[in-house]
This record gives structure tokens, sequence and C-alpha cells, in this order.
């Protein structure tokens, strides 16, 4: 017999009914706080655990990304007809995928060109227990990689895209379980130069970018969170702890 699952309703007053649809994928309630909720029931996407979940940005509509320890990411997108439609990047990363990160909408450089973008950016980065961060990109035939940052010498644990507010640059944060924090600054010919930022001597767990993206906040392994800045001569400089 399958295990109970119990879930917080949400309602204010006692729950008089419960009801599951014909294909048991919704349940609604009535309560006597006058109200009724329906609720969509959980659906596994993967077959081990799921390390990592991201929204897109909102110009893409609403769609989540999410990682998981089974090497694939799924992507979960609602329609306009009001489902949630799932695909998935299979075998993103074999032993497992730790950490995943949206791309900016907008181009780098599409809020100083001299006419506005024709299209929203549909990208994202990935991390993985292979040591590397892969690029992907969503074309009519689906996802396809990009590129494959290699740099690291142990698990990937964070990779975060940093917001470039239309700025000629994209960057994509990565921490390892190698005690390395580096930034992956993609050139014009499509490849990507990377520059250590910092090496901690034990293991990276977060990376996070400031709102402006030029700020990085970095979770290490001594319980420490820091703040680095580049510098205008590349150089990266902690800015506080």
């Amino acid at each position: 017999m399958a295990a109970a699952t119990t879930f917080e309703s949400g309602h204010v007053d006692m729950v008089h009914d419960a009801q599951l649809d014909y294909y048991g994928k919704r349940l609604a309630t009535c309560s006597s706080d006058r109200t009724v909720k329906v609720y969509r029931t959980p659906s596994t996407l993967h077959t081990a655990s799921v390390n990592s979940i991201g929204f897109a940005p909102q110009e893409l509509g609403l769609i989540l990304a999410c990682a998981s320890s089974d090497g694939t990411v799924s992507i979960v997108q609602l329609t306009q007809e009001g489902n949630w439609e799932t695909s998935k990047i299979s075998n993103a990363h074999a032993i497992g995928v730790t950490a995943v990160s949206w791309a900016p909408a907008v181009p780098a450089g599409g809020l100083v060109a001299s006419s506005p973008p024709t299209a929203v950016v549909r990208r994202l980065c990935t991390a993985g227990c292979d040591n590397t961060i892969k690029v992907w990109h969503n074309a009519e035939a689906g996802w396809s990689l990009e590129a494959t940052l290699t740099g690291h010498t142990d698990w990937v644990r964070d990779a975060a895209w940093a917001p470039n507010l239309g700025l000629p640059v994209n960057t994509i944060a990565s921490a390892g379980q190698d005690g390395k924090v580096i930034a992956w600054v993609e050139q014009t010919d499509g490849s990507w130069q990377n520059k250590v930022v910092n090496d901690f001597k034990v293991p990276v767990w977060k990376v996070s970018w400031s709102v402006a993206g030029n700020i990085l906040a970095v979770s290490d392994g001594n319980n420490v969170i820091t703040l680095w800045k580049e510098t205008l001569d590349g150089v990266w400089q902690q800015v506080v702890q």
C-alpha cells in the first residue's frame, strides 16, 4: 500500500471534502472558510535528487529549469492554455547536474545598440559532477549544446550567469569543489575566456551576482561569505567579508 501524503491545504477552517479528478492530477477541496481550492498533484520529473531550480527571465514566460543528479535538466513551461509542458535536456552531465542558471533575456549589448533587439535570448548554463560547465541554447529544434567550459579539477558545485543590463558582455561565475571560483567571459567568436577569481583552498558552495552584475558573492566551506569585484584592469578583488 502506498504511504499517505500530508500537505498544508492553505484553508483557515475545517476542510469538509476533497476530490481527485479522473486522471488523479488535480485535487479539489472545500472548507468552512468559504473557499474552494484546486491543487495540482506533484509529478516525478526525475529519477534522482533535484539539486537546483531556476526561473527563466520574465520575458520568456513562466518557465522553470530543474537540474538533477540523474544527469538531466527538465524545462517546465506554462502554456497559454494554462497547462504545464515539460521538455528535457538529456545527458546534460552524465554523472549528475548540480546547478542551472539562465542567461539574461536581453542580448549582450542590446540596450546600447542603435536599434532594439529583435528577439529574446534563450540560453542557460549548467554545472555538473563531471567538472564542467555547459552552455545551452534553445531554438525551434530544441535545446542544443553551445560550449563546454573546462577549468575545474573537481565537481562544479554552482554556476551563475551574471545580469548584464544590456551591456556588451556575457559572464558566468562557477564554484568548485576544488576551492576555485572562476569567471568565464564570452568572446566575440563565441569562445569563453576564464580567469580565477580566487582559490579559497576549501570547497566553494554557492556564487551569486548582484542585480547590476558587478558584485559577486561567494559562500565557501569555511562558512564565510565574501564579496568580489573586478577592477578596470581585470583583477578580481575582495570588497568585503
